[in-house]
């Protein structure tokens, strides 16, 4: 779910700056609650805040991808108050109804804000397995489930998510958007240098696998966002599948 390293705050302070310097012509939002940052003509990546014992404050990602005037978001911002904010730019900056919230896994960097979304009559989908891990939990819960692959429109244009197998949870989905070849791979797939995070319900030994079968299946992927840290190609596949090899 999460790692922890002293440089995060430094990541994330330059991340702040960055997002003020972006061209005229594509939308951003800094607070201390939120980040939102344009990677491409329809995905914006979203960066909250988790607050943890063991890791202290975590940069949590997800992604919203859009279209004539919908928005799917892939992983709710880390609480209620970051992803009202979230909705609330969506409507007002993208001038788009949030159509779909989708967690990838049952953490609470995933579905932390669910009830936000929930609230504005928002629908929500996982896989069935997140479904049943999170009511294990007492949080709220996903309304709609899946077993192994969810196709969705937003717009005209298609959205996937598919479960792959077990790797950082034994629920872990991954986001697609074909027509810009951009995978959400959630805290399946780590940054580049990054160390084995969270690994309480991991399957460490199906973990390197199940990337294989992720880049097999989307083959022409050109970015790859990951539940923390910063965004790549495909070497950030190539990275996780060797941090977990079998030895």
């Amino acid at each position: 779910m999460i790692k922890y390293i002293p440089g995060v705050v430094l990541t994330v302070c330059l991340l702040a700056c960055h997002s003020t310097r972006v061209a005229k012509n594509s939308l951003s939002h800094t607070t201390e609650t939120l980040i939102v940052q344009k990677v491409a003509k329809h995905v914006y990546q979203h960066t909250s805040f988790l607050n943890t014992e063991s890791f202290g404050k975590v940069a949590c990602n997800g992604m919203i991808v859009f279209d004539k005037k919908e928005a799917i978001v892939f992983d709710t911002p880390a609480d209620t108050k970051s992803s009202e904010e979230l909705i609330q730019w969506i409507e007002d900056s993208l001038n788009c109804k949030v159509k779909a919230i989708i967690p990838t896994h049952f953490h609470e960097d995933c579905l932390g804000g669910l009830e936000a979304f929930h609230k504005k009559g928002i629908p929500s989908y996982a896989n069935n397995l997140t479904i049943q891990f999170a009511r294990k939990q007492n949080v709220t819960l996903p309304q709609n489930g899946f077993d192994s692959q969810l196709e969705l429109k937003v717009g005209n244009r298609k959205v996937m998510t598919e479960f792959l197998g077990e790797g950082h949870t034994r629920d872990n989905v991954i986001g697609y958007f074909p027509d810009e070849k951009i995978m959400f791979g959630g805290c399946l797939i780590k940054e580049v240098g990054a160390g084995k995070g969270n690994l309480a319900d991991a399957n460490v030994n199906d973990w390197s696998q199940t990337v294989i079968k992720v880049k097999a299946k989307y083959p022409d992927t050109q970015i790859t966002i990951p539940g923390h840290g910063k965004s790549g190609g495909t070497e950030l596949l190539d990275y996780t599948i060797k941090l977990f090899e079998k030895k």
